[in-house]
């Protein structure tokens, strides 16, 4: 993913080019081809060599899915984890009591595979809805667990995937307590993405030592500015979470928020969670186009959040962006129907380079200038409010024929 990653502007918190969710002192990952898919990797595991105070966010969707609520209960009764469980392929969703049964089984049997207790194991799982987890599958995954050829990073974050198109992955260096702390992950997401939180499965690792309540709110806060910016066709799983273990290999004082280094380790963490999130926007399922959408100007951060996600959650936005047609209407309604507080006469409008709107009147342009911008591979849409100081920059991409082929045939 380094390709597309912008450079980082704060000399305080290096991007790893090659880093990856195993990157942090103490962790290992691999996955295996168990037999859910075809012949994809459809199982992956993460492990730390000691339990990992943990923080979570889990789908706002009513139907949470049976490995979530399972997951929730172990974070919930220790805030540690030492062993993950993931497979794709069968999300375990809607599936009843025999759902919840086969979560806990699973936890069980990776607990025992890992020499763990079942408190210190967390389970994932994302693909089809109402089917239930063919357990023999699952076990003839996790006694593949400890085959050295198993035990690889780039396997792991193969085997989370769905209809990803590839692997999303990163990891920053900072210094803290004068000790080397990474900061690691990996992410999967290309459909059904528009969290709050929701519609992805990202997996983060850091060998600093955090304080369970202190990591807890950096993620919830963090987590609405990275993960809830993105969206991509406006559904909300049933699902997906992040998780963030910080098993504090790198022997610093355990941060919280009256550490002098807290604020930076939060920039950390949240480069890490903003790069996850917009890989998973740039792979929508079809997409062709990264949208960036800037909001400035507005009564508040929130307000400006509410604009960024009406815009980048319009399909007709997403068309015009796809058809590279600067049509800066579709845009205005989105503002306009927002619900938040908007002058008309206020607002100013550039697609890239290119100024649209200033202040509520069109402005002439050069639509072959407009169009050869829209037919990059990234593409920003800044609107500035004129109310106030408000700001907020959310993440998407185009909607195109690819999309829908892709969601007509999701189950074959």
């Amino acid at each position: 993913m380094s390709e597309h990653v912008e450079q980082l502007t704060k000399k305080e918190v290096t991007l790893l080019p090659d880093g990856n969710i195993a990157t942090p002192q103490g962790y290992t990952a691999g996955g295996v081809h168990c037999g859910l898919r075809k012949t994809k990797l459809d199982f992956g595991w993460v492990y730390s060599e000691v339990p990992a105070t943990t923080a979570g966010v889990y789908t706002t969707n009513a139907f949470q899915a049976a490995p979530l609520l399972v997951t929730q209960e172990s974070i919930n009764s220790s805030q540690k984890i030492q062993a993950l469980l993931v497979n794709s392929g069968i999300a375990n969703a809607c599936t009843g009591e025999q759902g919840l049964n086969d979560a806990y089984q699973m936890r069980k049997w990776g607990a025992e595979a890992f020499h763990v207790m079942e408190e210190y194991t967390a389970v994932a799982s994302t693909g089809v809805i109402g089917e239930t987890l063919p357990m023999e599958k699952i076990k003839y995954g996790i006694d593949q667990i400890h085959l050295p050829d198993n035990n690889h990073v780039s396997r792991f974050e193969q085997a989370i995937l769905t209809t990803d198109t590839k692997e999303k992955a990163t990891a920053v260096e900072l210094e803290i307590d004068g000790r080397k702390v990474s900061i690691g992950g990996a992410a999967k997401g290309s459909g059904m993405i528009h969290p709050n939180m929701a519609t992805m499965l990202s997996f983060i690792t850091t060998d600093a030592a955090v304080e369970a309540s202190s990591l807890s709110q950096a993620l919830k806060e963090i987590t609405n500015k990275s993960f809830n910016m993105i969206t991509v066709d406006g559904d909300t799983s049933t699902n997906d979470m992040v998780l963030v273990l910080a098993n504090g290999k790198a022997g610093n004082q355990q941060l919280k928020a009256d550490h002098p280094d807290w604020e930076l380790f939060k920039q950390g963490l949240t480069t890490v969670c903003e790069l996850l999130a917009k890989e998973i926007a740039r792979d929508g399922e079809g997409a062709t186009k990264l949208v960036e959408v800037q909001v400035e100007g507005a009564d508040s951060d929130q307000s400006a959040r509410t604009v960024s996600k009406a815009i980048i959650s319009s399909n007709l936005v997403k068309t015009a962006i796809h058809g590279a047609d600067a049509n800066w209407g579709r845009i205005i309604t989105a503002i306009g129907y927002s619900g938040q507080p908007v002058d008309p006469g206020k607002v100013s409008i550039s697609l890239g380079p290119v100024l649209v709107v200033n202040k509520g009147m069109p402005v002439p342009f050069d639509e072959a200038v407009a169009k050869d911008y829209l037919l990059q591979d990234k593409v920003s849409i800044h609107t500035d409010l004129g109310s106030g100081t408000g700001k907020a920059t959310a993440w998407g991409c185009d909607l195109s024929y690819e999309y829908v082929r892709i969601n007509a045939s999701y189950r074959t």
